[in-house]
């Protein structure tokens, strides 16, 4: 694998004090558009609303999608043939209607009736802005009205009908109205207790919509896109002040204004946006925070909304705005680019970009930021807020959010040679917290206030400890217990901890998840305390009660053991003391013996490295072989796997190993039970993949000195299970295993060799260097060095899962991908292998959780990727979801190649993968783009094969019974039609394009047989394939239209010939493909008879290019009869009318220029 410097990132600046709000990304929905096939170049999303539950998606092909915002499932989709969809909005008080409008200026309200499970109905339209662009929506919830504006000034209303009123709301004579005309486009409109609010291109007005009266804010005029918007001053919807209205003005400026209509203010935000703009904290990029001043802005504020808690957000297409207006200040601007659109529900963003994608923000404060991406796992994120926020977390009120021992796990989560600067700052950070003190205080208050009766003291540990004194226990009982609990206490004092494991994996859940029944009330306690977060001292208490237990059990289990076997254990032992030298002695023997052995592997390396540095050595295989293979033996010897029934003479190494296996500390219920050593080789698992130890049978659990069942007697126990070890003795001697990890001598298989990624002793970084060349060498020339292996030597497969750890992984998925074919077992030993290198991190979590998209924001977040780390996640995603996760991967090419991907994946899913690959691209550059994935020309016909056979339809619904052209068979859809197209259209070699030509007949993919027969110039055979689909449509191809006369008479003549042959039988619906649009084209109408392909067609056709004479003489040689239908001859007629006005305007114009010129020549 690469080994590169470590990257150090720059100091985080810090933000001023006055900054407190961050714009956070905290999911993802790519993979939303990507399901909905929002993502490609041929279907866009066009404009966005959303609500407590939905979240409404607009389409270019008149499509609303419905996404249920709890889960992010798609519920509903909403069609509309009126043109695509330009505004949405939905009803705030009733999350059960809906109002779109269209590009032809269609306004439609829909009701979804989710109550009652029905199915969404169309309940009211307006045709009242027919031509016009609908540029602005808003509701009048209380009364189920939806306003609309256009780009013509016209604002008007439609009620919504619905089932839910009675019959006499829902009778009104005039459910469309105009409301008013405005001089020019409507901007934006608002509604707010029976007020209306529009703001056009040069005013804003306010209606009062129940007295139909109307006024103008302000005096002064405007020239462009400003919008206006009311803004509540009091949470409650009912009582309070009324709202104030805010209108946006040129030069950054804003004026406040009453609910009448009168300008109390001006708002000046040109000087204040002169500060720097706060990064975004998304998982797509490092936030960047320059702390220098910017020249003052002067906007223009389009669109003003209500945001969160008295906030006023608006928008350019570089940078998002947010105001406290009733201060007058910038709570923070970030400059996001290529922004369209903006909903908000509260304190939560949807931005709709100008490239079709989306993003979902969320305004938060910096502890709230910190504490939701601890709770993701994003731990440089979180760790660049603290530092670019600390004023914000450095007060005592926020322990409640972001503990300090939250903040020293995060420290713990970074790598000192990845962000050593990142951890400085966070040290300094975590020095200036403050601890819960205050808080602590005045909730002891609080509880001595509230509690007269009882008394109470804090332990160390955070706990309370409540004394009652209300007679519910003697004043002895209450001083029993108060010694008691303070003699514990002082005995947990003497404990001293170091950090559990289990105590890391508990602080990455956050709190919620780590004390998911912290605000249930101890059953104890006469009412209800919330504990705060304390430091560490609960879990010491915790941890002390665990060992005193455990070491309690273990003195039961140690009287009731039988007497025979701890005597037994005792000689054992004695004579285990008796027999082994000196540990002193024996270190030094076998570091002595190990320096010697890693100094003979470095001379071996060093010697092969200088042969095979010979040109002759080099370019000739046998001798590279032969130095490789006299290398291996040294390697074998000194890091190889030690072999069933091996002694200590082998290496020095292997007794290491196993001196450090016997010197591993044993229960002392395992030394006195005497258990038999358990025979097995030292590359066999211990439980399957997970490392767990399998069940034992019965008789061995006997005999590891548990309880034997009633009625069995305990020496005869003792004697099956000396018989049972001894049969397992001789049958691990009597079976040798192989070091490829295949059957031995002819029996039945054996695991697999376990993969080694880690060395069985440390090497040094040189000689590891040096040896990863040469092993990667070898495994590159075992891949492809034949099927037959040569008695005695490792193969390729044995030598990668017993030297991973040596290996370039980067070279060996290059060498299994070209190999595969011959031998795929290595692919599968390569992926188990980054698989077990990479099981320690994060996203495997993540992963195993079974979210997609949060697993796909962890990938993205360990960018920049190394190729087989990423390799091993996506194997991971795919067992886990599928196709779902298939269809996602294309964001992570080039590193994840498809030649990956078809290894992975079902052919079905590795389609699908392809197709979004390809059309994640500009429609421009898909082509060139396809054609530098294939590598190889054999791929072009593999994929071309996979996509006519896949969701496509019936061959005997596009072929005859004698393998023709099927009637109209062209018009059947073909699921992945525009990847088939990409594919036919690349350059190929003539070969290669007849192979195609006839693939694509014999599946029936007649547009791509009709393609490359012009490409291959069988245009015979293009006119025949024409005749039989029968559809003039198809020669308005400039490559398939005849080009000579002589070809208009083959074409005329096939024709013919296909007219007076019986019509075949129509295909048997499969209730999979229908023809798109061809069901209601019958022979006898006159638009069918146009598009049949007959001589009478084709010989009108022949005269708009070179006459009616003309063409009627092609048919006198084609021998056949000059008979026209009225319809023809009168077509004929007027061509030669035609013609001849042509031909005199020609005339003139020739007479007209030769006057002229002869006037000039005079």
């Amino acid at each position: 694998m690469s080994r590169g410097l470590p990257f150090t990132m720059p100091p985080v600046p810090v933000v001023p004090e006055g900054q407190s709000h961050v714009l956070a990304e905290f999911d993802c929905l790519d993979p939303l558009l990507s399901a909905l096939r929002l993502d490609s170049g041929r279907l866009k999303c066009t404009c966005l609303a959303v609500s407590k539950k939905w979240l409404g998606l607009g389409t270019s092909a008149g499509g609303l999608h419905l996404i249920q915002r709890e889960g992010w499932k798609q519920r509903l989709i909403l069609t509309h043939k009126e043109g695509s969809i330009i505004q949405v909005a939905c009803c705030p008080s009733d999350e059960d209607f809906i109002a779109v409008a269209t590009s032809q200026g269609l306004v439609a309200v829909w009701e979804l009736q989710l109550e009652r499970r029905g199915r969404p109905e169309r309940v009211s339209v307006s045709w009242e802005h027919r031509g016009q662009r609908v540029t602005a929506l808003c509701w009048d919830s209380g009364s189920l009205r939806v306003f609309a504006g256009d780009q013509g000034g016209k604002v008007s209303f439609l009620r919504a009908g619905s089932t839910k009123l009675s019959k006499a709301a829902t009778f009104v004579i005039f459910p469309v109205q105009t409301v008013t005309t405005v001089d020019s486009r409507v901007v934006q409109l608002g509604y707010q207790e029976g007020r209306l609010l529009v703001s056009s291109l040069s005013r804003c007005y306010l209606c009062d919509t129940e007295r139909e009266k109307f006024w103008r804010i302000g005096n002064k005029e405007r020239d462009g896109e400003y919008g206006a918007c009311f803004f509540p001053q009091s949470r409650s919807p009912a009582g309070g002040p009324p709202p104030l209205l805010y209108c946006a003005r040129p030069g950054s400026r804003i004026w406040e204004s009453s609910f009448s209509g009168e300008v109390l203010s001006t708002h000046q935000f040109k000087q204040l946006l002169a500060c720097p703009p706060l990064p975004l904290i998304s998982y797509r990029s490092e936030p960047q925070y320059v702390p220098a001043q910017r020249s003052s802005q002067s906007i223009a504020f389009s669109k003003l909304l209500y945001l969160g808690d008295q906030h006023l957000l608006t928008w350019t297409d570089s940078a998002i705005y947010i105001f406290r207006p009733q201060s007058g200040q910038v709570l923070l601007w970030s400059e996001i680019k290529d922004v369209v659109d903006i909903a908000v529900h509260r304190s939560e963003l949807f931005c709709l970009h100008g490239n079709g994608q989306m993003s979902h923000l969320s305004l938060v404060s910096a502890e709230r930021c910190v504490e939701r991406l601890l709770r993701r796992d994003s731990w440089v994120l979180a760790a660049s807020v603290c530092c670019m926020f600390p004023h914000a977390l450095v007060p005592s009120r926020t322990r409640k959010l972001v503990p300090i021992d939250r903040v020293e796990h995060l420290k713990t989560q970074l790598s000192p040679a990845s962000h050593p600067e990142l951890l400085r700052q966070l040290d300094e950070v975590i020095s200036r917290l403050e601890p819960l003190d205050s808080a602590s205080s005045s909730r002891r208050s609080s509880i001595s206030s509230h509690v007269s009766l009882e008394s109470f003291n804090v332990l160390d540990c955070g706990i309370y400890r409540v004394i009652s004194r209300r007679g519910s226990q003697s004043e002895e009982e209450t001083g029993s217990f108060i010694n008691q609990s303070a003699s514990e206490e002082d005995r947990l004092k003497e404990f001293a901890f170091g950090p559990e494991e289990d105590q890391g994996e508990q602080e990455a859940q956050g709190p919620e998840a780590e004390h998911p029944e912290a605000e249930r009330p101890e059953a104890g306690l006469p009412f209800h305390l919330n504990l705060p977060f304390g430091p560490n001292q609960p879990r010491i208490a915790l941890q002390a009660v665990k060992d005193s237990v455990s070491s309690f059990v273990k003195k039961i289990n140690t009287l009731q053991m039988n007497t025979d076997l701890w005597q037994r254990s005792e000689a054992q032992l004695e004579v285990l003391v008796a027999t082994s030298p000196s540990s002193e002695d024996m270190d030094h023997e076998v570091c002595t013996e190990t320096e010697n052995e890693l100094q003979e592997l470095r001379a071996a390396t060093e010697r092969a490295t200088l042969q095979i540095q010979d040109p002759f050595v080099l370019m000739d295989p046998a001798a590279l072989g032969d130095v490789l293979r006299e290398w291996l033996q040294v390697l074998e010897r000194v890091l190889g796997v030690e072999q069933p029934g091996s002694t200590s003479e082998d290496g020095p190494l292997k007794e290491v190993r196993t001196r450090e296996e016997r010197s591993k500390p044993q229960s002392l219920e395992q030394q006195q039970q005497g258990e038999p050593p358990l025979c097995s080789s030292s590359w066999e698992p211990i439980g399957p993949e997970t490392g767990e130890q399998p069940p034992l049978p019965e008789k061995e659990n006997q005999g590891r000195g548990l309880e034997p069942e009633s009625g069995v007697d305990p020496e005869s126990t003792e004697d099956e299970e000396e018989e049972n070890a001894g049969e397992r003795q001789e049958r691990c001697q009597s079976s040798p295993v192989p070091a490829g990890g295949g059957p031995a001598g002819g029996g039945e298989p054996v695991r697999p060799e376990p993969v080694r990624v880690q060395p069985p002793t440390p090497l040094p970084s040189d000689l590891l260097g040096d040896l990863t060349p040469l092993a990667t060498l070898y495994l590159e020339m075992s891949c492809f060095r034949g099927q037959g292996e040569e008695p005695g030597v490792l193969s390729a497969a044995g030598f990668l899962r017993r030297y991973f750890f040596l290996l370039d992984a980067e070279r060996v998925r290059r060498a299994c991908l070209l190999c595969h074919a011959e031998r795929p077992e290595m692919q599968r030993s390569f992926i188990e292998a980054v698989q077990e290198l990479t099981r320690s991190s994060k996203v495997v979590e993540v992963i195993q959780k079974g979210d997609l998209l949060k697993s796909l924001r962890g990938l993205r977040e360990l960018q920049p990727w190394s190729a087989p780390e990423l390799l091993a996640h996506t194997h991971r995603l795919y067992e886990r979801h599928g196709e779902a996760a298939v269809r996602s991967f294309s964001q992570f090419h080039p590193a994840v190649t498809p030649a990956d991907v078809a290894l992975m994946a079902q052919p079905p899913h590795f389609l699908a993968y392809l197709d979004n690959l390809v059309q994640s691209h500009a429609e421009e550059l898909r082509l060139s783009f396809l054609g530098s994935l294939l590598q190889s020309e054999s791929l072009r016909q593999d994929w071309l094969e996979l996509g006519l056979s896949h969701d496509a339809p019936q061959p005997s619904d596009t072929l005859t019974a004698d393998g023709q052209p099927r009637w109209h068979s062209h018009f059947f859809s073909w699921g992945y039609g525009r990847l088939l197209s990409l594919l036919i259209q690349l350059p190929a070699d003539l070969s290669s394009k007849e192979t195609m030509a006839e693939t694509c007949r014999s599946r029936g993919y007649w547009t791509g047989f009709l393609y490359l027969c012009c490409e291959l110039q069988q245009r015979t055979e293009a006119f025949s394939t024409i005749c039989r689909l029968d559809d003039m449509s198809l020669l308005e191809d400039p490559q398939v239209v005849p080009q000579t006369v002589q070809e208009w008479k083959v074409l005329i003549q096939l024709s013919q010939q296909c007219s007076t042959e019986p019509e075949p039988a129509p295909p048997t619906p499969n209730g999979t493909s229908t023809p798109n649009g061809t069901a209601t084209l019958v022979n006898g109408s006159a638009e069918g008879r146009r598009r049949q392909v007959t001589p009478e067609n084709l010989t009108l056709r022949l005269a708009q290019s070179v006459g009616p004479d003309r063409a009627l003489e092609v048919l006198e040689e084609c021998g056949l009869p000059l008979a026209l239908s009225p319809h023809s001859a009168l077509v004929c007629e007027l061509l030669r009318v035609a013609e001849k006005r042509q031909r005199a305007t020609i005339q003139t114009m020739l007479e007209r220029c030769d006057r002229f010129l002869w006037s000039q020549h005079a």
